[in-house]
């Protein structure tokens, strides 16, 4: 008899990889499959398929999972997470692969009553009504009502588990179960869950509604300005003005910087990258390299980034804000390099 084949989302945290486990004491065969947007990857999810031995499929998913960012159907959580259409839009797409590729059946590693927002026994309803796929939650399938998977038989009920709770010490007493030593600890994997990052992104929602993937991936690299600029027809135009941290957040400025960005640098000095972008022509600066005198001090509250004359003028207040952000430059006259990306 052909063996039974199971399609398991996997986040390569402990629930999913029990999940896999406990598909795989029932001798069903299990691909994992792993989403990747803005907002998370299938770093960990790679290096725990890796551990098990077992195939992983990495999905793309940025643009549909920006566009439920910007209007999702069943809110969102805390945060800007809208997780009950984010779990129904990798389920549908998990159990459209499941049908083509001739998986039995769609599983992942999620625990009722575990995030109260997304695991309840409602939100697990909607899920299954919003994606039309029915799925099964071995870690807590006895608690909740039993599948059609189940009832066939492809697998034994009594053999699945009733973990629910945010508490880990039934996921705990299974890994030891299995033998399993090396497992990531509970961390937030989603940048949407997380506050300072949901605020970043609420702004530029708020101020770039067209905002795009690249657009989005620029917030979670360094310092984020928004810049006024009034412009001819009276419109009040936001312009992005991010500084790098660090060598990594300048390295992915320049990465990500694209046509029509100008970039910002200190001539003479180790310092940050500061990128500028904004949404139509201003126009061109009057210079491509300018000095500056930085402040000895660090006082955001003198730089005045409200209604900004020119780009010129933007471009000026990028040069204030790498040059204080860079020690050795404060209480100097520096030289400041400008490059437009063309």
């Amino acid at each position: 008899m052909p063996k039974t084949k199971a399609m398991v989302l996997f986040s390569g945290g402990l629930d999913s990889i029990l999940a896999v486990k406990m598909l795989q004491a029932q001798k069903i065969a299990v691909t994992a499959v792993c989403f990747e947007s803005n907002f998370y990857d299938a770093k960990k999810a790679k290096e725990s398929a890796k551990k098990l031995d077992i195939d992983l499929k990495v999905i793309d998913i940025q643009e549909e999972m920006l566009a439920l960012v910007k209007n999702p159907f069943s809110g969102y959580g805390k945060n800007l997470n809208p997780c009950i259409d984010c779990h129904s839009l990798m389920i549908k797409k998990a159990g459209a692969i499941a049908k083509d590729k001739g998986f039995d059946f769609v599983a992942t590693g999620e625990v009722l009553g575990q995030r109260p927002f997304s695991q309840n026994k409602k939100a697990l309803e909607k899920v299954k009504d919003l994606s039309g796929v029915e799925v099964l939650r071995p870690l807590s399938a006895k608690l909740l009502d039993e599948t059609e998977i189940e009832k066939n038989k492809i697998l034994i009920r009594g053999l699945l588990g009733r973990i629910q709770g945010r508490t880990r010490e039934a996921q705990i007493e299974l890994a030891r179960k299995y033998k399993l030593k090396d497992y990531p600890m509970p961390s937030g994997g989603c940048l949407l869950t997380d506050s300072s990052f949901s605020e970043r992104l609420g702004k530029m929602l708020e101020y770039w509604p067209e905002c795009d993937y690249n657009d989005v991936e620029l917030l979670k690299y360094g310092r984020v300005f928004w810049a006024n600029h009034l412009s001819s027809k009276k419109e009040n135009k936001k312009i992005l003005i991010i500084v790098g941290r660090n060598k990594d957040d300048n390295e992915a400025l320049k990465r990500l910087a694209k046509k029509g960005d100008f970039m910002v640098e200190l001539k003479e000095i180790n310092g940050p990258v500061t990128l500028i972008r904004l949404k139509g022509n201003l126009g061109k600066p009057d210079f491509q390299n300018l000095k500056i005198s930085i402040p000895d001090k660090l006082n955001l509250a003198k730089i005045n980034l409200d209604f900004c004359g020119s780009l010129s003028d933007i471009i000026k207040i990028a040069g204030e804000l790498t040059g204080i952000y860079a020690l050795k430059a404060r209480g100097r006259e520096v030289d400041i390099i400008i490059k437009k990306i063309t």
